[in-house]
């Protein structure tokens, strides 16, 4: 059997049955170290698409490794994990599923602001531990009046922003100013210096890699609260560590982290956290919608023609 696309992680049933519809299709992640280096030995050649997850991305080793490789569709908005100038010289496009998860994501990230101060997730397991009956839950904090700081306004932070708007002031900062009414900051300390919720939206670069630091920490301060559903690798996960357990800032709310699924266990152990397993594009409703797209971008591939969201360096 010949095999030519190549799949890095799990994906949907709806997903994995259509990507079985358009070729034979190598599940990677079910194959030992050893394992794939013997399929790779035996049909390396025969890729000529790789399929795979945001958060997976295709390393430059594996580009190396697939000589027929033409298309790695990402399923999903993050395209970090992929060397676009690498996969550029060897000839190989890059799309992702950009737009159809950015409700979600503004979504989550709103529960996440409300959750975390208003402290939901503790007061749940209050009522399942029968702790009512002993007392009254403590007092949380209020989130409408709160200042809201965006790091990244792009298509999800500025859909934040909008949902935000109606709890109190919004501040954003970025590459650059944009026509918005919201005030623009030039950096992420003085953004966080004037907010008491800093959520952090942008894209993960190496310009941002820890860009979230203890300075940015400090800035925002004993009262302020963090919350990240971009990426892992844009937040200082040790200096985020270190001032949660000095309560250098209130809380934070995570749904992205450095090493997933490994989260440290300083974060878990933490008190002052809301964790979330990346679920910010997890409904049923997006997922869908991020496989067409995936679908639309391998069938245009297939038939020669323009890819639907290509990613450009």
């Amino acid at each position: 059997m010949t095999y030519s696309i190549l799949q890095l992680c799990p994906l949907s049933d709806a997903l994995e049955t259509a990507l079985a519809a358009r070729g034979n299709v190598k599940q990677w992640f079910a194959l030992s170290d050893s394992a794939r280096a013997a399929w790779l030995a035996a049909h390396a050649n025969e890729v000529s698409a790789v399929v795979t997850g945001g958060h997976i991305g295709c390393d430059n080793a594996l580009i190396a490794a697939l000589p027929g490789l033409k298309l790695i569709a990402i399923n999903g908005v993050g395209y970090d994990k992929v060397d676009l100038a690498t996969a550029s010289a060897r000839g190989v496009a890059v799309t992702n599923t950009p737009d159809v998860l950015t409700d979600d994501v503004a979504d989550l990230a709103v529960g996440l602001v409300i959750a975390l101060l208003r402290q939901l997730p503790r007061a749940d397991r209050f009522v399942r531990d029968g702790r009512w009956r002993d007392g009254g839950f403590p007092l949380a904090r209020k989130v409408s009046g709160r200042r809201f700081g965006i790091v990244g306004l792009g298509r999800i932070g500025a859909a934040i922003a909008a949902r935000l708007a109606a709890f109190g002031p919004i501040a954003y900062t970025g590459t650059q100013e944009k026509p918005v009414p919201y005030d623009f900051a030039p950096d992420p300390v003085a953004l966080a210096t004037h907010s008491d919720v800093l959520i952090v939206a942008c894209a993960a670069t190496p310009e941002t890699r820890g860009m979230i630091d203890a300075g940015v920490l400090d800035a925002l301060g004993a009262d302020g609260y963090l919350v990240n559903v971009s990426r892992g690798s844009v937040v200082d996960e040790t200096a985020l560590i270190a001032a949660l357990d000095t309560g250098r800032i209130a809380g934070a709310a995570l749904d992205v982290f450095a090493d997933e699924p490994r989260v440290p266990t300083a974060l878990i152990a933490s008190a002052p956290t809301l964790l979330t397993p990346h679920i910010a594009s997890a409904t049923v409703e997006t997922r869908r919608a991020m496989a067409d797209l995936v679908l639309a971008n391998l069938d245009a591939f297939l038939a020669g023609g323009p890819l639907v969201t290509p990613v450009t360096a």
